[in-house]
């Protein structure tokens, strides 16, 4: 037996330390069960926390969920940051939408329509507005968008934080890789089983492991929610003299494709991302690589004299109606916590409290209560991988 806790945590990605870390804050015991915690999709990320500009204004509800994840993350980074001593990268930078030229106008006048239907703040910008918010963009932009409310953080060293809150917060950490749940008698939650046949005993399960979800055995058919992985490839620049070379995140539309550009402090640049249905596969591409770079420079011609230092691809969790799947299942025990798709980052903390909520009280998280984890229709064993975002 690998060991027992109150509760155990399948998946070490940026939702299932988020989720273990405020259990184990609230006094739950905690048993995180992954091979290699802080990695994942989180790792690949550019730390973006945009809550209007992945929804729309027909999707307000989806898109109040989102605003309330953002609200929520300054005092999370604080609280992370408090606990471990460590820095998250969290800025409150705000960002500036662009245009590339007049074909993509409509994506800004959408995005900025939605932030107005919403109560939150967003101006338009001239492309002489643009480059005087950030210098370094291309004089040939149409137009633009300036949202306060758009903050970034440094993904990789919040990933890193939230394994050490853990490990402080004292949440056992077993790096093998989870391969079925174990119920009782009474097909109730009894524990997990590891790849090497270990067993983790536990009254509670929270099933958080992004695509790899609905390969979880021992779960009766239909309970699992439909996510599948959707790959996305994310470039890493480094520019000269290591200091941020913009402080607010660029996100621009070129040509009808969304890209974004991400400058940290220690004058990285991360410059996103593609969106492939190709399965698990994470190798990477030649034209995807060539496809951001390419953009990159569109958008701020100085990208070309930036050194090139990786190229990753991450595999997001897709859910049917682009909409995450936290809370319980019909299973006694049994909760999840998935299909965050591009919004992991921004919806952590949240769907941490949510998931803590629910051990803790019972109760369901009242952003969440239109969002039910067995919503009709769109369980795995009803639905098809095929169904965009």
């Amino acid at each position: 037996m690998a060991g027992t806790a109150d509760v155990v945590v399948v998946g070490g990605g940026v939702i299932g330390l988020s989720a273990a870390w405020e259990a184990a804050r609230r006094g739950l015991s905690i048993a995180l069960v992954d091979p290699a915690p802080g990695r994942g999709a989180g790792w690949v990320a550019a730390g973006i926390l945009a809550p209007v500009s992945e929804t729309s204004s027909e999707r307000p509800t989806l898109a109040r969920l989102f605003c309330a994840a953002a609200d929520r993350w300054p005092a999370f980074a604080a609280r992370l940051e408090a606990a471990t001593g460590l820095a998250t990268g969290f800025q409150a930078c705000g960002a500036v939408a662009v245009a590339l030229c007049a074909s993509d106008r409509e994506a800004l006048e959408g995005l900025l329509a939605a932030h107005r239907a919403l109560g939150r703040e967003a101006s338009a910008l001239s492309a002489s507005e643009c480059r005087s918010v950030v210098d370094l963009l291309s004089p040939a932009l149409d137009s633009g968008v300036l949202v306060p409310g758009d903050h970034q953080v440094d993904n990789r060293a919040l990933m890193t934080a939230l394994v050490e809150a853990c490990a402080g917060a004292g949440v056992q950490t077993i790096a093998e890789r989870a391969a079925a749940l174990e119920l009782d008698a009474h097909g109730a939650v009894a524990g997990v089983a590891t790849a090497r046949g270990d067993v983790v005993r536990g009254r509670w399960a929270v099933l958080a492991a992004g695509a790899w979800t609905p390969q979880i055995g021992g779960v009766p058919a239909g309970v699992l929610p439909a996510v599948r992985p959707v790959k996305g490839h994310v470039v890493r620049l480094r520019a000269a003299g290591g200091r941020q070379v913009f402080s607010h995140v660029v996100s621009g539309y070129v040509y009808g494709r969304h890209r974004y550009l991400v400058a940290r402090a220690d004058g990285s640049v991360v410059v996103g991302a593609t969106v492939e249905e190709r399965g698990f596969d994470t190798t990477v591409q030649a034209g995807a690589l060539r496809s951001l770079l390419d953009d990159a420079r569109l958008l701020v011609p100085s990208a070309d004299d930036w050194e090139y230092v990786e190229c990753l691809a991450g595999l997001r969790p897709g859910s049917p109606d682009g909409a995450p799947f936290v809370g319980a299942t019909r299973v006694p025990g049994l909760l999840v916590a998935t299909g965050h798709y591009r919004n992991g980052l921004l919806l952590a903390p949240i769907s941490a409290e949510a998931i803590a909520e629910h051990l803790t009280a019972g109760t369901v998280l009242s952003p969440f209560e239109a969002f039910p984890p067995d919503r009709s229709g769109i369980s795995s064993a009803s639905s098809g991988p095929s169904e965009a975002s």
